[in-house]
């Protein structure tokens, strides 16, 4: 019997905010920190904390830099993650840009909402900020396609997904159990 556990944090019943906690043998790990996006009362679901995961957290392991898969993550790090990010190298190139933009788009938005006084709250706040943005970035390590690497108990294999540069599947292994998680797939032969 195993005791792997397996739970959504995201992506349930929407296809926005990938966040797949992983925990086996007192290790967790989370695949995808993706961020909410669409209707406001998906947007809303950005300001739950997940304190308490977060500084549980050995690493998060990224399918590519798209923000509803890895827009989460300075939050992350802001609740108290101290762990690794593990990505490609294209996805954190392209995270390095989106991350920080994001940050600023947070922090015109809660500047615009206080000039013109729409809010409900006083003062507005952005999710994160460029900064915040700026001090996840240090978390992320580079890992190469087809190359396992563990995390405690798990052993990772990144798969070339198509989809976007650097995007990947990720394949988890346990002693016990095998899993495959996809992220968004295509375009295997695009000259991308």
């Amino acid at each position: 019997m195993s005791n792997l556990s397996l739970q959504f944090l995201g992506a349930s019943e929407t296809v926005t905010g990938s966040k797949y906690l992983l925990s086996y043998e007192g290790c967790n790990i989370l695949i995808d920190c993706g961020l909410f996006q669409g209707l406001k009362p998906l947007r809303l679901k950005n300001w739950q904390s997940l304190e308490q995961v977060a500084q549980s957290l050995e690493a998060v392991v990224l399918t590519h830099a798209h923000l509803d898969h890895s827009g989460y993550i300075p939050k992350l790090v802001k609740e108290g993650f101290r762990g690794k990010v593990y990505s490609t190298k294209e996805t954190k190139e392209l995270c390095q840009i989106l991350l920080r933009d994001s940050g600023y788009l947070q922090e015109e938005e809660a500047n615009y909402a206080n000039r013109k006084k729409f809010s409900k709250h006083s003062p507005a706040l952005p999710l994160y900020t460029v900064r915040d943005a700026e001090n996840s970035i240090g978390h992320f390590q580079i890992k190469a396609f087809k190359e396992a690497f563990t995390i405690g108990p798990f052993e990772i294999t990144l798969f070339p997904a198509g989809h976007i540069l650097g995007a990947a599947s990720v394949f988890v292994r346990t002693p016990k159990e095998t899993l495959l998680f996809s992220g968004d797939l295509g375009r295997n032969d695009d000259l991308l």
